[in-house]
């Protein structure tokens, strides 16, 4: 490659710095400030999904961390990965040693909008790696505003695996909201044969973080949320 090829990738990449805003303060000519930086490191949460699977989520989805998720799955900026794959190291590092670490299948007019797999960016990022054991097996609707038995109704029979197989797996996705999602993912696991052992997520919603501590029981208990 050429200087002037060179001088122009640094003049594109000076712009989008220059253009850029924290996803966390909005403070302008930074792609992630230090202080936003900082609230992105793990905290991490024990939850249940409905079918009793435990969840190891890295953050709760609020604030700086829910904001840095939105500018990575609505707005494009895979920069942001690295840090939010950051927080995912430790708990995919003990929650998943000898374990095939298996994401959530994103949808194909989600891969196409995007160009990439959130939930496989984030274990990259991790610096693990993903085993694409999941596929979509019919569309679904979007998931949002939807009630713990909507979504269960909406992602029921919606995956498979794409092979048969043995032995313990980790689901990951980004976000857990009710475990309608994570619970399709180890059905579709257990009918080809494999062994969900957990989930890991990136960030759980306060919704499913709360119900379990406005219960007076401890992260054994089931709760609903995705």
């Amino acid at each position: 490659m050429d200087a002037d090829s060179w001088r122009r990738i640094g003049g594109d990449a000076l712009a989008l710095l220059l253009a850029a805003s924290c996803p966390g303060c909005d403070r302008s000519g930074t792609l992630l400030c230090d202080g936003c930086r900082m609230l992105l490191r793990a905290d991490p949460q024990q939850v249940r999904t409905p079918e009793g699977m435990p969840v190891h989520a890295a953050l709760r989805y609020e604030g700086v961390p829910a904001r840095a998720i939105r500018r990575l799955k609505e707005d494009g900026a895979t920069m942001l990965a690295r840090p939010l794959g950051a927080a995912l190291t430790g708990i995919l590092g003990t929650s998943g040693a000898g374990a095939l670490i298996v994401p959530v299948p994103t949808s194909r007019a989600a891969f196409r909008r995007r160009g990439y797999r959130v939930p496989d960016l984030l274990v990259r990022r991790a610096g693990a790696s993903a085993h694409r054991l999941l596929v979509p097996a019919r569309r679904t609707g979007d998931q949002r505003g939807l009630g713990r038995e909507a979504r269960a109704r909406n992602v029921s029979a919606s995956m498979r695996a794409a092979r048969h197989g043995r032995g313990r797996v980790v689901i990951v996705d980004d976000v857990v909201t009710t475990g309608a999602t994570l619970d399709e993912a180890a059905r579709a696991l257990r009918a080809a044969g494999f062994t969900p052992v957990c989930a890991v997520a990136l960030a759980a919603t306060p919704r499913l973080h709360d119900t379990v501590k406005s219960s007076g029981a401890d992260s054994d208990m089931s709760v609903y949320g995705d």
